[in-house]
């Protein structure tokens, strides 16, 4: 037959029998850095496998979105994921030393996974399939330190992901790793629920867990005596248990050839497991099943997952292969697929029960970080994004009906170092933006965090009375003013500084301000307060409309008066304090303000 018309007869087929499979991958799960002996394009090599041999096709492959921080605490904890911020601590997880730019790209990628097994249970359960994220399983993380390469235990995190939103049934998680599951087993080790199934090669730290299988089988491992242990321990385990969803971790550095392997599992007997992994775990019911890809090091390691998977799909075994010519064609129709893969989340349709899709506190949007971005010198995204969410501001957004906020850092911006929360995936609904630097002596012999900016917004919302817009305004406020302002002080707080500082650009910022900072000069606290006397009785809105017409005017001299920005402060430590509000100052204030008469001009005068 013709190779076009076995196209189209793989085609037909497809059509007529899709594929009970569904792929998560994403553009940025590649990831290379020096010392990890792992092909950065393994993921890339098999989708374009599958997509060459017609075994998928493009709208077979959804695209997963960074796990929130809010399900990475549902396993890690807080001291944990604050000390990754920290050069030492990815060092040690990793093994050797990285640059500030590879520990953030470091974050976000294992994040990206995360987000990649999350999506694949809700894929299984939803259509009650097998769902493939073609990443993951770093099962090495513990909940209080990660090790062996694993920052965040993806596994762990997509299972108590969905304890919180109501899943109850019984899980067992497979371990087919050369290395031991030791993070997994430590975060399930006094839940009876999760079972976790481990035949490694030796035993790591973790201890024993209630529910589970642990067997070290050393060096040296073959076919034959792998699946002998295998046949005989997994069965037993999946009876027990009648889990309502199993977890795979299907690692090929059990293989002969592996760089770090120390077993000698050949083509046939990973294929052979792979196999059996997958027939016990949907047995009669059809149990909902996800793969993970797990350990497997050097350049040919993703053909014993492509073999897998492609058995998945077809029934019968494909042979990769590695000529010239099919590579060229891979990597062309990758190319075509990866422009083509859809932005949102979806994939399975159909089944009845609980709908696992994802909701607004699994959504992270925030984007990838292609350079080192350090806001003041020293606060990593990571960091900001964590205080927000460890605050409750990012959850405050979401409840204002933002189910994803992104957050975004430019420390490279000529304007200054600036922040900005957006409310959805399109970055098209601004929020917040923030703009910071640090000052020295703006108050004489002090530090300060300075705001030069602070945009806070509800895009959402238009002005039905159009006298109400405030100058530089576009929407009404976001209502969060004072939670910025305390996250500010933390801030200030941690980097050892003064206060904060800001000028406002208008009067009803230096009103609103006038909440939580004080003036810092007597002579501005002074004008502030002619200001204010003159507008009496104008809501903020008809204040500063006046002021900002030339309405109000210098008694003295009969000429309006303009805004000048002052300059406010909230002072954190005594040394700032002491520089306002003391005897000598209030003496100042009080000489000013005897000299200042503001009244207001009858409106077109």
């Amino acid at each position: 037959m013709p190779r076009w018309l076995r196209g189209i007869a793989r085609r037909l087929r497809h059509a007529v029998h899709p594929p009970e499979v569904s792929f998560v991958h994403h553009p940025d799960y590649m990831l290379a850095l020096p010392g990890v002996p792992v092909d950065p394009q393994r993921a890339d090599r098999i989708v374009a496998f599958l997509l060459e041999r017609g075994l998928i096709r493009g709208g077979d492959i959804s695209r997963p979105f960074r796990a929130s921080l809010a399900n990475v605490e549902r396993v890690h904890t807080r001291e944990y994921l604050d000390s990754l911020d920290r050069p030492e601590a990815l060092e040690r997880i990793l093994g050797f030393p990285i640059s500030d730019e590879q520990r953030q790209q470091v974050i976000d990628y294992q994040r990206l996974l995360c987000g990649g097994t999350i999506h694949a249970t809700r894929l299984a359960l939803r259509g009650r399939r097998i769902a493939v994220n073609l990443g993951g399983g770093f099962h090495h993380a513990l909940p209080d330190r990660g090790m062996g390469f694993s920052v965040l235990n993806d596994v762990a995190i997509a299972v108590r992901r969905l304890r919180h939103k109501g899943f109850d049934d019984p899980v067992v998680i497979v371990d087919g790793d050369l290395h031991d599951g030791n993070g997994t087993r430590a975060a399930f080790a006094t839940d009876e629920t999760v079972y976790t199934f481990s035949i490694h090669n030796a035993t790591w730290d973790a201890p024993p867990a209630v529910a589970d299988t642990c067997i070290a089988l050393g060096g040296g491992v073959t076919d034959d005596q792998y699946l002998d242990v295998l046949r005989r321990e997994l069965p037993p385990a999946i009876a027990a248990n009648r889990p309502g969803l199993v977890i795979y971790v299907a690692g090929t550095d059990v293989a002969a050839d592996d760089t770090l392997g120390n077993w000698k599992l050949t083509k046939r007997g990973i294929l052979e497991r792979d196999r059996f992994v997958a027939t016990q775990a949907r047995g009669d019911r059809g149990v909902p099943l996800v793969i993970v890809l797990g350990g497997g090091y050097g350049q040919k390691t993703w053909r014993y997952s492509a073999r897998f998977f492609a058995w998945l799909l077809s029934g019968r075994e494909v042979e990769p292969v590695e000529d010239v010519d099919e590579v060229v064609r891979r990597y062309r129709r990758l190319a075509v697929t990866r422009d083509a893969f859809r932005k949102k989340v979806g994939g399975a349709t159909g089944g009845d029960g609980p709908d696992w899709s994802l909701t607004e506190e699994d959504l992270n949007l925030s984007p990838t970080n292609a350079r080192p971005i350090r806001v003041l010198g020293e606060l990593s995204a990571h960091r900001l994004e964590l205080a927000l969410e460890h605050l409750g501001i990012l959850a405050q957004i979401r409840a204002l009906g933002f189910p994803a906020p992104v957050v975004a850092v430019d420390a490279a911006s000529p304007v200054g170092d600036t922040i900005r929360i957006f409310g959805d995936a399109s970055r098209s609904a601004l929020l917040m933006e923030l703009r910071l630097g640090r000052r020295l002596d703006l108050v004489p012999g002090t530090r300060t965090l300075y705001v030069e900016w602070l945009l806070l917004q509800d895009p959402r919302e238009g002005f039905a009375d159009p006298t109400r817009r405030l100058p530089g305004q576009d929407h009404p406020g976001l209502g969060m003013l004072r939670e910025i302002v305390g996250w500010l002080v933390v801030l200030a707080e941690s980097l050892e500084l003064d206060g904060l500082a800001f000028t406002p650009a208008h009067y009803y910022m230096a009103a609103l301000g006038r909440r939580h900072l004080q003036f810092a000069r007597p002579e501005e606290a002074a004008t502030f307060d002619a200001f204010r006397d003159a507008v009496a009785g104008l809501d903020l809105s008809a204040a500063t409309r006046a002021i900002e017409e030339g309405r109000v005017i210098d008694e003295r001299t009969g000429t309006p008066v303009r805004w000048h920005a002052p300059l406010m402060v909230l002072p954190l430590t005594e040394k700032l304090r002491s520089c306002i509000g003391g005897v000598e100052w209030e003496k100042a204030f009080l000489r000013e303000r005897e000299k200042l008469r503001f009244r207001l001009a009858e409106e077109g005068r």
